[in-house]
């Protein structure tokens, strides 16, 4: 079937083409080096020195041979998708069109796959225009977060292909990310501002959401933006405790955050120069990373969680590219703890489009990725949580690993090695300040209770083991319990 229409993304996205915006021996394969850490703070009042455009170094670059997500029959476009790493899987959401889908315009197609790279499953949509309100005709650039057991869709709504600044931003919502209910009565909740009406007459769209200590923080293009560059481009940010926006609305202004009354008062304040960009949260490091499109491919833009300065200089996943790119991303926007080095690296993985269809449409969507090295991360408790459940090098020639912000500390390298997630070959000097909550001596007894569960038995104390590999690796006797003699033992860290 022929394109029956230009997409959403043409009006605003093409005019950013050409512009450029600124230890123990016993333990199993221990990954990753330091590079100069912050002191870890010693007492309430002893803050870390701030990140101050850090250098980061960038390695493992890596991509796709060929498009890895398309969709199939007559979508001949496949452009800004929304890509969630969950339970092991990754899921992908993205802006196409398909004849089964009316009405016609712009669907929210979905397929999902057991890596970045794929093998994706057969897309199908999932999404598409309401036949009436914003959002009649076109449903585009979803961007997912979840929240408890709920996933919340942000997506550009347009009601006919003569914008006329009129693209829109509404929320859907899902328990399973495949049928969704539209929120908000089925109406936008957010429009552009009308601060200047320039050539570009896109509108508003093109978000990307995150969920962070119980606000929902939105990235968006407004091509009426009081802060926008003479095309249009500009990224904008508001924040909500709710997920509607329809209360607790505050907006990013050149003093920071602020409380406004409703979403589409003026843009004072851009962060980046750029359409169609995607953002995570690095936990490690307390800051935000935005991707976007540059003449060198994706350039990734750090910000502190205040908005007050740049973390990290910019670094830039090289490659072709025709449109803004996903990032991938935990379902609550997060970026992946890094296997490797939780404390110091990130992967960045996008998916983008790298092609233009005969139609003028972009399509081919492919994986780039690179890691960047340097963080300088895990300077603060709230940092340190992404240790959780890694084994570090001990003082005491033992290993512990990290468990709730507490330590677990291990007689037997190897035995810590199982036990974990991931081994890290350096000790985050934040991991001094933890407590020392139980100490597993070579050849503690293990138990195994009627449900398989087991443990190894501390000072007549449970602390739960995941596998019998633990038990083996520490030369533990085990001994097969009744239920009540399990339930009987306290837990170490619950």
């Amino acid at each position: 079937m022929p394109l029956r229409r230009r997409p959403l993304v043409l009006l605003a996205a093409f005019a950013l083409i050409g512009a450029v915006t600124a230890c123990t021996s016993e333990m199993a394969e221990p990954v990753g080096r330091p590079a100069t850490q912050l002191p870890a703070p010693t007492a309430q009042t002893d803050t870390p020195p701030p990140r101050d455009r850090l250098k980061l170094t960038v390695e493992n670059g890596r991509e796709s041979p060929g498009t890895v997500v398309t969709g199939v029959g007559d979508a001949v476009y496949n452009y800004a998708p929304a890509v969630m790493l969950e339970n092991g899987k990754v899921r992908t959401w993205w802006c196409s069109q398909m004849g089964i889908a009316p009405p016609n315009g712009d669907d929210i197609l979905y397929s999902e796959g057991p890596a970045v790279g794929g093998p994706f499953t057969t897309a199908y949509p999932v999404f598409s225009g309401s036949g009436g309100s914003f959002d009649a005709m076109h449903t585009c650039d979803p961007s997912l977060v979840k929240i408890g057991d709920t996933y919340y869709m942000y997506y550009t709504g347009a009601s006919r292909d003569d914008h006329a600044n009129g693209s829109s931003a509404g929320v859907a919502t899902s328990k399973d990310g495949l049928n969704w209910t539209r929120a908000n009565g089925g109406q936008a909740i957010l429009g552009s501002s009308g601060d200047i009406i320039r050539e570009n007459v896109y509108g508003t769209g093109q978000q990307s959401a995150i969920y962070l200590d119980g606000w929902v923080y939105l990235l968006f293009t407004d091509t009426t933006g009081y802060a926008g560059a003479a095309n249009g481009a500009g990224q904008y940010v508001l924040r909500s405790r709710d997920p509607l926006f329809t209360k607790d609305i505050e907006t990013l202004s050149p003093q920071g955050f602020k409380p406004v009354r409703q979403t589409n008062e003026a843009r004072t304040r851009s962060v980046v120069e750029a359409f169609s960009a995607d953002w995570m949260w690095i936990s490690a490091a307390s800051a935000f990373a935005i991707a976007h499109s540059t003449a060198d491919g994706t350039t990734i833009t750090f910000w502190n969680k205040e908005f007050t300065r740049h973390p990290y200089d910019p670094v830039v996943i090289p490659g072709v590219w025709k449109e803004g790119p996903g990032l991938l991303r935990t379902p609550e926007g997060h970026a992946p703890v890094h296997a490797g080095g939780p404390c110091d690296k990130v992967a960045i993985d996008v998916l983008r489009a790298t092609s233009m269809h005969e139609s003028g449409a972009p399509t081919n969507i492919r994986h780039f990725g690179i890691d960047a090295l340097g963080l300088n991360g895990c300077a603060t408790p709230e940092e340190a949580e992404v240790l959780d459940g890694f084994a570090v090098p001990s003082p005491e020639r033992t290993a512990d690993v990290v468990v709730d912000g507490k330590v677990v500390r291990f007689e037997r390298g190897s035995a810590a090695a199982k036990y974990a997630r991931g081994v890290i070959g350096w000790r985050p000097k934040i991991v001094d300040s933890f407590q020392v909550a139980a100490r597993v001596p070579a050849a503690a007894p293990a138990l195994v209770g009627p449900d398989g569960l087991a443990g190894l038995l501390v000072d007549d104390k449970l602390v739960v083991i995941g596998s019998l590999e633990v038990a083996e690796s520490n030369s533990s006797e085990v001994t097969v319990v009744t239920r009540e003699q399990w339930d009987r033992y306290e837990r170490l860290l619950g």
